[in-house]
Parts: C-alpha cells; structure tokens; sequence
C-alpha cells in the first residue's frame, strides 16, 4: 500500500496575500484618505468619527488589557522582589531616554533656528486662539491625585491608564501573596485576558476605517495652508525624528543584538495605526500581544509598556525643546543656556502630569512656557494649526520607543528570549530550517 499526498495547494497571488494583511489594508486606507482629502474636501471633514469611532473601541479595551497582562504577569512571579527591579530599571531608563531626547531637540533649535524668520510683534497674538485645555496647566499634585481611583475596580472600568497601573499591581501581589487559594481567581484573569485579546484582534480589523477617516481629515482642514506656514519647523521635526530613530533607538537595539528596522518591519501595522490615528493608546493592547510574540516575559511586557505609555514619551520630549524655542525665536526673545536647562528640568516634571490626556504634549508646552515666564502664552497660537502634523512624529516615536524600553528591561532581566526575537524578526532566515524539520 502506497502512500497518497494530497496536491500541493497553489499559492496565492502576490495581491491576495497582500490585501489580507492589516498593514497593507492600514497604507490602502492611508493613500485613499489623502486623496479624498485633497479632492473633496467638504467630505473629508466629514469623516473625523470614523477615526474617533475606532480610537474609541481600542480606549474601551486598553484598561482591561493592562489589568489582565499586569496581574497575570505579576502573580505568576516566583520573587515578588522582580516586579519592584522592573519598575525602577524601567524608571530610570526612561529618564535617560527623556533627557536624552529634550537635549537632542535643544541642540537641533540652537543650531537651525527654525523661529528666527518670523519677527512675530507678541501684541498682535491673540490668547483666545490657544485651546482652552492648554491652558490647564500640568501640576505634580494633580499627577500625584490621578494615580489613586475613586474604588478598586474603578480604574479598572476608566479610563486612567496610570490608576489601573496602580491597581493592577496591588492586585497582582495579593494574588502573588495569597497563594493556593487565589488560584481559581488567577486562572479567572488569565482566561479573561484570553477573550479581552480576542475582542482586541476583532477591533484592530477597524484600523483601516479609522486610518482613513483621520487622514481624510487632517489634509481636508490642515494640509496645504500649514504647511505653506510652518513647513520648516515640520521638515525640521521630521528629520530629527528620523535622526533620532537612527542613531539613538538603532544604537539601543545594536546592544541587544537586534536591528532596528527589523523591528519595525515586524511591528509595521502596529507603528502604521499610530502613525495615521495619531494615537499610542489604539496601539497598546496589540503592542503587548506582539512583544510577548517576539519572546518577551509578560511581567516585563505588563509593568515597561504601560507605565512607558505614560513616562517614556521620546517624541513629545524632542517635540517639547524644540517647540519652546521656535515660539521663543519668533517672537524675539532669546533665552540663555541656563534658562533653557531650566526649562528642560521643569519639562522634565510636568511632562508626568499629562499621562493619558490627549494633547498632553501641548499642555506641557503651556505650563512650561508660563513657568519660565520669557514667552507669552498667546504665542502658542502660531503652532495650534501645525500641532496635529507634529503629533505624528511624536507618536511614531512614543509607540517604538516603548517596544525598544521593554526589549531593553526583558535582557536586563533575563526574561527575554533571544531566539524567540529572532525567529520572529528574521522569519526569512528560519523558514528554511522548518520545512527540512517537517
């Protein structure tokens, strides 16, 4: 008796397989919101609740997310002393990161002036044209009070990404500490984390809708006039986001004997959402999926990209040097190094108190500018229109500037795997190996 193989399956045309893949549908989405943006206008303004709509869905699950992967990951730990080195490596890299990307973007203003030409008279600025939210300035009391929920499970059914952070972790070590008989409330969590990821993959198959409705938008209201106005500070922006996703993120990723863009290759339709919803929050929950996918440990995934959505804002940190300065060279008035490191120092704080708030970055702009005093507030006008393309780098960067923090904690904490990563960065070089296994 002889052994039948059943056919070969043919393969699919290059087009199939393309058309199935979320981050080509996000791109097709992308080019066709341009379009009608450009071409009708009117309709493209119209279609801003598509993108509020999917934004919407991802915020009504990112809390249960963090809840699920944070309580799982830490009542699962043999040593509860992991979760307290966690935070404080995670701490203190983002700090470094921080500062790291403020002095980038104070040398990039320095030296290119982007303000320079403009000559704005402050007496002809109008203070109503700054939202009002920017004018609510970050505190760190008002931090401080947002980290502590009205109840217990109350952050778990907000919205306050850093009061369910807090929970989760109480909630986790007294899991942790209760032992045996916590054990069918533990397995309770981690089967709910399996239907919260499954309600994550269906709203994820939005993004191209809600990609298409914001760029549809911001070129029908933004486009052509900003760009006629600010377009040096926006190219400027972008190329030092490019710089430092190069040379600061790529050198990070060379220590841990990983590259770069292959990370974003494999994070393509995570960093594609972002980039066109302009939001870190819609890309959170698959965010964790995938860097548990690349091998690394969930206690680490659960406690780095959550408190990273929140303290390790590399984007806004450039975004927020460079802004000062721009809005201090147009008007005329030129701060010394000491008042710059000052402003860098107060950025440094109020930058924490605007976690989770859309516009945080604006809002930080705001408090500093009053803090150091030299530039009136009204002068926030002259970037209000620009402010949404500028977010885009912002994002961009927020989004894979956490993907690298958490690979960094994971090998710090031994709780990485090394083959694992590469097998999912470089699928090419393994799917050889498979087939002569199979």
């Amino acid at each position: 008796m002889t052994a039948t193989t059943a056919p070969a399956r043919p393969p699919r045309p290059l087009a199939g397989r393309l058309i199935r893949e979320l981050w080509f549908q996000v791109v097709l989405a992308a080019v066709l919101g341009i379009v009608v943006g450009l071409l009708f206008p009117g309709v493209g303004k119209q279609l801003k609740p598509l993108n509020d709509w999917f934004v919407g869905l991802v915020e009504m699950i990112v809390v249960p997310v963090v809840f699920c992967v944070v309580t799982t990951g830490i009542a699962a730990m043999d040593n509860l002393r992991k979760a307290g080195r966690i935070g404080v490596k995670a701490i203190g890299y983002f700090v470094v990161l921080s500062l790291v990307s403020m002095l980038i973007g104070l040398v990039v203003a320095n030296v290119f002036q982007p303000g320079s030409g403009l000559h704005v008279d402050p007496s002809t600025l109008h203070a109503g044209d700054v939202p009002a939210e920017a004018k609510e300035h970050a505190t760190f009391t008002g931090f401080v009070s947002s980290l502590i929920p009205g109840s217990l499970f109350g952050a778990v059914t907000g919205d306050n990404i850093l009061a369910a952070l807090v929970v989760s972790i109480v909630f986790g070590v007294a899991l942790n500490l209760t032992g045996e008989q916590a054990a069918p409330l533990t397995r309770g969590v981690r089967a709910l984390s399996e239907v919260v990821f499954r309600i994550v993959g269906w709203v994820m198959r939005l993004a191209p809708y809600g990609t298409f409705g914001a760029l549809a938008t911001v070129v029908a209201t933004y486009g052509a006039e900003s760009l006629r106005q600010l377009g040096y500070l926006i190219a400027l922006f972008t190329g030092t986001c490019v710089v430092y996703i190069v040379v600061v993120l790529g050198a990070v990723m060379r220590a841990c004997g990983l590259g770069l863009f292959a990370l974003m290759r494999f994070l393509k339709a995570e960093l594609l959402v972002a980039l066109s919803t302009c939001s870190s929050e819609a890309v959170l929950p698959q965010l964790v999926r995938r860097l548990e996918t690349m091998g690394v440990g969930r206690p680490v995934v659960g406690i780095v990209v959550p408190s990273g959505f929140s303290f390790n804002l590399d984007g806004s940190a450039i975004y927020l040097t460079m802004a000062s300065l721009f809005l201090a060279q147009a008007v005329g008035v030129d701060l010394s190094w000491q008042q710059q490191l000052a402003m860098v120092g107060i950025m440094m704080l109020t930058s924490k108190g605007t976690a989770g708030i859309a516009g945080g970055a604006f809002i930080v702009l705001a408090s500093t500018i009053t803090a150091v005093g030299h530039v009136p507030l009204a002068a926030l006008s002259l970037i209000v229109g620009i402010d949404r393309i500028l977010n885009e780098g912002r994002v961009f960067i927020n989004v894979l500037g956490n993907a690298v923090a958490t690979i960094v904690i994971g090998k710090w904490e031994d709780d990485f795997d090394p083959a694992r990563a590469r097998a999912a960065l470089y699928p090419q070089r393994h799917e050889p190996a498979e087939k002569a296994t199979a």
